[in-house]
């Protein structure tokens, strides 16, 4: 059915002004005033609300084996989840264990998300070894649209690879102009510090962030743009959680280093002193939960654009989960789960009581992940022509976020009793209405796989 959306603010990265939205065969086919629209067309008011493109999470876990267990989402449960909180694309981690094949890796979490996603979604393919067989299937899921790549500093004898597998996997993406997305941490000083703590009976989750300090991800970092300037290639620091690494980051690109920043919403907001709680294992993601000081840094760097984007890192283990590591915190499943609340605690506590800027809001949520990773602009704009994945967003709703009020399909939320200001009111994905008055009623199994 076309659709048309009237009398509300639209906000781009560009600009903000009132004006319809008429949509039809899954696109944006006209924007102006007093639009004339063909009879049996549906119209949604809204008047005193944003219309935003629809948010892209550029980094999300949803099928991952980790330290003997399995993140508790699904395609199901995390698009739909990711959709109520206006979410309208998001970007997997696809990432083998060291042992395994990507080409089985892909078979699997393609198959896994195939007719199962309530949205669109695509894949940043992990390297996780290097070998012939890893190359020749690099190759082929670049040619196929699969334009960034994953690689993991830390998780030394699971995901993480070696200098030499760095270096491949960078020349090659240069060669293939796909860009590299990396998880900065040493390796080597995390081992030798964990085992440093545990020795010293330091065995609570408290522990998990000497254990891999603010001068570890630095030297990541730094570790990193070494390598991209070495091989030219253009790379994306993931999940940046303190200034001591930012700093590492811009020193890179002062010197032309090709290197553009993600932070993750949960590094914003809480730090490390609810690791100290009883409950303080669900606290415990990498890079940690850092001093409460580092925030300050962060949101001037996003409010300036130094950070470009932000996502989530979701990774949903629940409580049961999570107490593996009760007596040792190298066993806590590491991840917080956040798909569902990254726009709205954004918003919240970024444009309503902060600093930031709602086009630049859109830009690092939206449009700058759509430019970075080959989406825009079918994804990330409100343009003629682009997909018709728009938000609706009421920013006189007031509410709380819970788990037991939520979509995540896992027990707690490290945002309980939260407030928000705002809330998507409407969610459309390609033209169809996926989200009304909060809550999914939308196609499960419509989200497409997105060829970049």
């Amino acid at each position: 059915m076309p659709l048309l959306i009237q009398n509300g603010q639209i906000v781009t990265a560009e600009r903000q002004y009132t004006a319809d939205i008429y949509i039809e065969d899954e696109i944006i086919t006209s924007i102006g005033t007093h639009l004339e629209v063909p009879g049996g067309t549906r119209t949604i008011d809204a008047t005193g609300k944003y219309i935003f493109p629809g948010f892209i999470d550029p980094h999300v876990h949803v099928y991952l084996p980790f330290m003997g267990t399995f993140a508790k989402d699904t395609h199901a449960s995390a698009s739909q989840a990711a959709l109520v909180g206006g979410t309208t694309t998001y970007i997997e981690m696809l990432a083998p264990g060291g042992g395994e094949q990507l080409e089985d890796g892909w078979n699997l979490w393609s198959g896994l998300a195939a007719g199962h996603s309530a949205c669109d979604y695509t894949f940043h393919i992990g390297v996780t070894r290097w070998d012939d067989e890893t190359e020749a299937t690099l190759r082929e899921l670049a040619a196929g649209g699969m334009k960034s790549f994953k690689v993991f500093l830390a998780y030394k004898g699971a995901f993480g690879i070696d200098d030499a597998a760095l270096y491949n996997t960078l020349a090659l993406a240069k060669e293939l102009d796909v860009i590299v997305t990396a998880h900065c941490e040493n390796a080597e000083l995390v081992s030798q510090l964990q085992q440093k703590l545990l020795a010293e009976g330091k065995t609570g989750p408290e522990w998990h962030e000497p254990s891999r300090p603010e001068a570890v991800e630095a030297e990541g970092t730094a570790h990193f743009a070494t390598f991209l300037e070495m091989t030219g290639a253009r790379g994306y620091v993931v999940h940046l959680s303190n200034a001591l690494a930012l700093q590492a980051a811009l020193d890179a690109r002062a010197r032309g280093v090709d290197l553009s920043i993600e932070g993750v919403a949960p590094h914003f907001l809480l730090d490390r002193s609810l690791t100290e709680r009883p409950d303080g294992a669900n606290f415990v993601m990498s890079p940690p939960l850092r001093d409460k000081a580092n925030q300050a840094a962060l949101w001037k760097a996003l409010e300036d654009g130094q950070i470009d984007t932000v996502g989530t890192d979701h990774c949903p283990f629940d409580v049961d989960q999570k107490a593996m590591g009760k007596d040792n915190f190298t066993l806590i499943p590491n991840g917080i789960p956040a798909i569902e609340d990254r726009v709205n605690l954004m918003y919240t506590h970024g444009v309503s009581r902060g600093g930031l800027a709602l086009s630049r809001f859109v830009d690092a949520l939206s449009t700058r992940p759509a430019q970075l990773f080959g989406l825009y602009p079918r994804k990330g704009a409100i343009e003629v022509g682009s997909d018709a994945d728009l938000v609706v967003y009421d920013p006189g709703y007031r509410g709380q976020i819970s788990a037991g009020t939520g979509h995540m399909n896992v027990d707690y939320s490290a945002f309980e009793g939260w407030e928000i200001d705002g809330r998507p009111e409407y969610v459309t994905v390609r033209g169809q209405v996926a989200v009304e008055a909060g809550q999914f009623v939308g196609e499960p199994g419509r989200g497409q796989l997105l060829r970049r």
